[in-house]
């Protein structure tokens, strides 16, 4: 029986490992900086250009690591996905990125991560023909401040905010974008032109990244680090409104311990939202998951 175990533990090990293959590879730098990211495909190679997803980890902008979500990574690319989780500049690293931090340096932390997100697009872009990527199938994601330079780079003006090289193509869109427990700072810049597939999820108490319109870090309006933004049932509404495809599970009672849950134990909610998205399917659902950690219901009828 043991030598069974041992034998099946052998082929699974074995299957893992062939499944996937990872590349470091550096996409910016100059005389100050250099950012890297790890690219993980298929080891199975494919005659179709492979869909990719840029992921973006959490922390606040100060610290974290792209090697943290390597499970998420792994997991889509034995399902055909190609994966970049990438690092980005730690703008607020000793800085304080809460109520007594100062508002513009927390604008300017995602400006630079989203010119960074940006810019790791481009560099996959234009190496698309050497890992065989597909670049009409290019997905957004990330955790925490992660989803927050998702939420931006997919929607913010990149001529005006791009601080960087312009060097993403004409017009370019991102095919979906995939959020834990973030939030856009206006959602005004969600037209029904711009306006691409989501998948979100959140706590609905989190008291980090507001769930609906709130304030940054729960900072009352008197704090020097005041800032308003606009979370995932906020997103939700917004997106019903324009009538887009948009998915949404909130964690009733929940707070922000729940924004890597989509690249934990949610990557099957990941894997099926990009087959739909790709197979042109329509969708809009709110998924209700009562916490186990809940602080009541925070005033929302659908968590009572």
């Amino acid at each position: 029986m043991k030598k069974i175990i041992f034998l099946l533990f052998t082929i699974c090990t074995f299957y893992n490992s062939q499944a996937q293959e990872v590349k470091t590879l550096t996409y910016f730098q100059n005389d100050t900086l250099k950012l890297d990211l790890d690219l993980y495909l298929p080891k199975k190679k494919s005659t179709e250009k492979i869909p990719l997803i840029l992921f973006a980890f959490g922390g606040g902008f100060s610290g974290g690591e792209r090697t943290s979500e390597k499970e998420f990574g792994k997991f889509m690319a034995q399902n055909g996905y190609a994966v970049a989780s990438i690092s980005y500049s730690l703008y607020m690293k000793g800085k304080d990125f809460g109520c007594k931090g100062t508002l513009t340096e927390k604008i300017k932390a995602i400006q630079i991560g989203v010119s960074d997100m940006w810019q790791a697009t481009a560099f996959l872009i234009e190496n698309a023909d050497k890992y065989n990527l597909d670049t009409s199938k290019i997905f957004i994601s990330g955790i925490s401040a992660g989803a927050e330079i998702g939420f931006h780079a997919s929607f913010w003006d990149y001529k005006l905010m791009n601080l960087y090289k312009s060097n993403l193509p004409e017009n370019f869109k991102y095919k979906g974008f995939i959020g834990g427990s973030g939030a856009i700072q206006d959602i005004n810049l969600i037209t029904k032109e711009k306006a691409i597939p989501m998948l979100l999820a959140h706590g609905s108490n989190d008291d980090t990244v507001p769930y609906n319109a709130g304030s940054h870090r729960s900072c009352p309006t008197n704090a020097s680090g005041w800032l308003i933004l606009f979370g995932s049932y906020a997103v939700y509404n917004h997106m019903q409104d324009l009538h887009k495809d948009i998915e949404l599970i909130t964690f009733c009672g929940g707070g922000h311990e729940f924004s890597g849950y989509l690249f934990h134990e949610g990557q099957q909610y990941v894997l099926d939202f990009v087959n739909d998205v790709l197979k042109g399917k329509k969708f809009e659902s709110h998924l209700i998951v009562p916490s186990k950690k809940g602080k009541g219901s925070g005033g929302y009828l659908f968590c009572e």
